[in-house]
């Protein structure tokens, strides 16, 4: 199952392209740093470079890093990976960020999260269809990145439901996907043309 996700996204990232602002490097020309980098992500991903990470070869022990984060999150992470994937719609969503939202809705829709809660998250909503720990994670996210602050409630109630560390690595996953949009954002990395872009809101 593993090698057919990392088989969609080479799809979606060769067919994105590079970006006018950040070309992407021809790997034949890759500084040395750039090439153990490089070897390091296809190692730990069963894939070369792709996405976010074209952006980020040209800082290659940032990507390195970055990559290494995302293994863990993305993976292992203490809330498993269907919630791992949830936190990422909803990251992908509140930064509009189209490349992140086509990669990760057909995995978390893989993973078991319901297409009415991913359709009402992509639409800006509310979803009404949330289990407990989706309603739970999804109230921590979403005060977090829009108040910059979570309520002691929200906290507590995240707290007694994922432990400690549960906490910290959702704060890591929004993290981590938060550091990627913006580098796509900034970018203004293509999406694939098949793909379907997020609906825009009014700032």
């Amino acid at each position: 199952m593993r090698s057919l996700i990392f088989a969609i996204i080479c799809v979606l990232a060769t067919a994105a392209g590079a970006t006018d602002r950040i070309a992407k490097i021809d790997p034949g020309a890759y500084s040395d740093e750039q090439k153990i980098a490089a070897k390091e992500f296809e190692d730990a991903r069963k894939v070369p470079i792709f996405g976010p990470f074209e952006l980020l070869i040209n800082s290659p022990h940032l990507m390195t890093q970055a990559r290494a984060m995302g293994d863990y999150l993305r993976y292992k992470s203490s809330i498993g990976n269907k919630l791992s994937e949830f936190v990422i719609l909803i990251i992908a969503r509140e930064w509009t960020q189209d490349f992140e939202w086509s990669v990760h809705f057909p995995i978390a829709i893989r993973e078991g999260i319901k297409q009415d809660v991913v359709q009402d998250i992509e639409q800006g909503k509310r979803p009404k269809n949330m289990s407990e720990d989706e309603t739970i994670i999804y109230d921590f996210v979403m005060e977090l990145q829009r108040n910059h602050q979570v309520s002691e409630d929200t906290f507590n109630s995240a707290k007694k439901h994922f432990g400690e560390n549960g906490i910290i690595d959702i704060g890591g996953i929004m993290g981590y996907y938060t550091l990627l949009a913006m580098e796509l954002n900034a970018a203004q990395y293509p999406t694939p043309g098949e793909a379907k872009r997020l609906p825009r809101f009014p700032n």
